[in-house]
């Protein structure tokens, strides 16, 4: 049984122009994927349809065998972490409180029992926001912020995570914090999809690469084939260039 599959999935919004079309794709494995694609691609909107949270015009997509939105949510989310792309405004609680709501799903009361902060505790810990805890989520940075809900996630021990730019607000050291954290998550055994403008890291870290172009899925596969110069340059519109430096390290450029 797949993990995770897409069968010529479709979406529009209404009265608009079809922003995904005939998406398909198979996971049957652990894998970190790095969902790319210029701005308009469909990125954010075929994560939302993998999240559960908007329903394919057409296709399926199916979770371990299942059509995601014939699950149960609070079985689905047990299954999937969300992290959407849009940061929550003036929340009114502790680090601690945010990262805790990772375990609502499993839910056995009014309050929280030991395996909850047990589960809380190692996210802090995964995350390195040890320093946070006491803080009021809504007087941090946009970064840190973005870190507590990557920990809220991680907290709710789902097998799959679905994270749209988890990185957008963060600075070298954290984002490269980040991406050890997902390749430490997929050794754990767990599927991450990332949603990613930094092509460069992606091509660094990511075992897969979905690229997305106009709503539709041009290429699929390891960085290395998927992130071909001349594809992406078709794609992006500006020319790039993979190097390797005196190590023998391959890294990905662009611009002239």
């Amino acid at each position: 049984m797949s993990w995770l599959s897409l069968d010529n999935v479709g979406f529009s919004y209404p009265g608009q122009p079809e922003v995904l079309r005939g998406i398909g794709a198979t996971v049957n494995s652990p894998e970190v994927i790095a969902i790319a694609g210029p701005n308009g691609a469909g990125k954010s909107t075929l994560l939302d349809l993998l999240a559960g949270q908007k329903l394919p015009e057409s296709g399926t997509c199916r979770i371990q065998g299942r059509d995601a939105h014939r699950i149960p949510r609070e079985e689905f989310c047990r299954l999937v972490a969300h992290v959407p792309q849009t940061l929550p405004g003036d929340v009114p609680f502790t680090v601690e409180e945010v990262v805790l709501t990772g375990r609502i799903p499993y839910g056995r009361g009014l309050y929280e029992n030991d395996e909850d902060h047990a589960a809380m505790e190692m996210a802090i810990a995964q995350t390195r926001l040890e320093e946070f805890c006491g803080r009021r989520f809504s007087k941090l940075s946009g970064g840190e912020k973005q870190r507590v809900l990557m920990a809220a996630a991680v907290c709710q021990q789902t097998p799959i995570l679905l994270l749209d730019e988890p990185s957008a607000h963060l600075d070298p050291e954290n984002e490269a914090q980040l991406w050890d954290l997902l390749r430490s998550l997929r050794d754990a055994g767990k599927l991450i999809l990332v949603v990613t403008h930094h092509l460069a890291l992606a091509a660094q870290n990511a075992d897969r690469i979905w690229l997305l172009q106009e709503g539709r899925l041009v290429a699929d596969g390891p960085p290395c084939d998927a992130m071909r110069p001349a594809d992406l340059e078709r794609v992006f519109r500006v020319p790039f260039h993979w190097h390797q430096n005196g190590e023998g390290r391959v890294f990905l450029t662009y611009g002239r």
